[in-house]
């Protein structure tokens, strides 16, 4: 009998040949801010591979949002290619997403061009820059911001768009009390932390009419001393809700905090630092060197690791709902779906083979041979997302050792 997770769903108007969606784990595959054929060779070998929907990831609504020169900026000049790569992935009988955000204050002068900016003035040790707060008109301005991104989206043919108000972003910084430290109407209370929220919402929601869907990613919990805790998550889930949003993506973590609460494991620090370019960024290099355990706590892996939070949330709303967090196994993927997840969202199996999604449907597999070294996270920040299985050069023996290492602990 066909499994569960290669049955139809629908999530708004768009209906997905199967459950399986690739997340949008940051890709490090634009050029220059626009795609690359390194981004279209990869989404199209996914869509190739039988995923339902897949999302690129981490475009950014305008260019005080960037945080990477490897990352997607939304503007009219990058609408050809995008249709380019949404006529592939159709061709293929996949779905395309992406996914719209803002970085807030996580970026520097040189990638954003300007001061960075966020819902409060502070510094951000991990650039390292101050940062301003965002006035009335730049927060409005941003909100409209967002809405052109939306119909810039449509315009290159994607069937969905997914808003990200998560991981400490600009949306999930003016939602937390640790990032948000305003005492106007954007600040102070829930009530009006979630006020940018649901200004970009009702405004993306405008702006897609009845021809994409919209989903949101949110947190579930923040994962650090002073950010929101599952409480306060649940009543911003409610608010999406409310709000008309055709799906939620369930996820958690702070990148600027709690940044493996995100993704589960230990960050490969030797990865990470053998990656980092010495001319920009020798300052961080020296500072994971000394600290780096410190900066980046572990997080015990597991598969399926949101599982059961993300019931508590299944509980309480009622709206379609996304899985994310170590899709890995069919069983467990099966398992989501049977417990009332519309569909599910997956990176590193896909990151390790394109085609994972006809190997689970063929039988030949049953679970991805990832090993979850997440070498493939240590690299993203400055050189594309690739599994160590596929790099085509030799690893330095230091980088074998740590992969090795993590793997084993990974797989215990």
């Amino acid at each position: 009998m066909e499994s569960v997770i290669f049955t139809p769903c629908k999530i708004g108007p768009v209906e997905l040949r199967n459950r399986t969606i690739r997340s949008a784990a940051f890709e490090n595959m634009a050029a220059g801010n626009k795609p690359s054929e390194l981004l279209f060779d990869y989404h199209t070998a996914v869509a190739r591979g039988g995923i339902g929907m897949t999302t690129v990831a981490y475009a950014s609504v305008n260019r005080s949002g960037l945080s990477f020169d490897g990352q997607l900026l939304m503007c009219e000049e990058v609408v050809p290619e995008l249709k380019r790569l949404t006529d592939a992935i159709h061709a293929e009988g996949a779905k395309a997403s992406i996914q719209l955000g803002h970085c807030g204050n996580m970026t520097h002068r040189r990638t954003c061009g300007c001061m960075p900016l966020g819902a409060s003035r502070g510094f951000n040790m991990y650039s390292p820059t101050f940062h301003a707060k965002l006035n009335e008109k730049e927060i409005l301005g941003l909100i409209e911001d967002f809405g052109a991104a939306v119909r810039l989206a449509k315009k290159a043919g994607f069937d969905c768009v997914e808003i990200h108000a998560g991981h400490g972003y600009l949306i999930s910084q003016f939602l937390s009390p640790y990032t948000n430290r305003r005492h106007d109407k954007w600040g102070g209370n829930l009530e009006n932390r979630m006020r940018f929220m649901r200004e970009v919402v009702k405004k993306c929601l405008e702006a897609a009419g009845d021809d994409i869907a919209v989903i949101v990613k949110t947190n579930m919990f923040d994962g650090m001393r002073r950010g929101l805790g599952e409480e306060d998550c649940m009543k911003v889930a409610k608010e999406l809700q409310d709000l008309g949003v055709h799906a939620l993506v369930l996820t958690a973590g702070f990148v600027s905090c709690a940044p493996m609460e995100v993704m589960a494991g230990a960050m490969p620090m030797k990865t990470l630092i053998h990656y980092m370019p010495w001319k920009t960024m020798w300052w961080l290099k020296a500072m994971i060197w000394l600290g780096g355990s410190m900066m980046i706590k572990e997080v015990p892996y597991k598969d399926a690791y949101f599982y059961e939070s993300a019931m508590r949330f299944r509980k309480e709303l009622a709206m379609p709902l996304i899985y994310v967090g170590g899709m890995v196994d069919i069983n467990d993927m099966e398992k989501v779906v049977d417990s009332g997840f519309v569909a599910f969202q997956m990176a590193r199996a896909l990151v390790n083979d394109t085609d994972f999604v006809n190997k689970l449907h063929s039988g030949e597999l049953t679970k991805s041979p990832c090993g979850h070294s997440n070498y493939c996270i240590g690299r993203m920040y400055s050189e594309p997302m690739v599994c160590h299985h596929c790099v085509k050069e030799k690893l330095p023996e230091k980088i074998e050792r740590e992969v090795e290492r993590l793997e084993a602990k990974g797989n215990r």
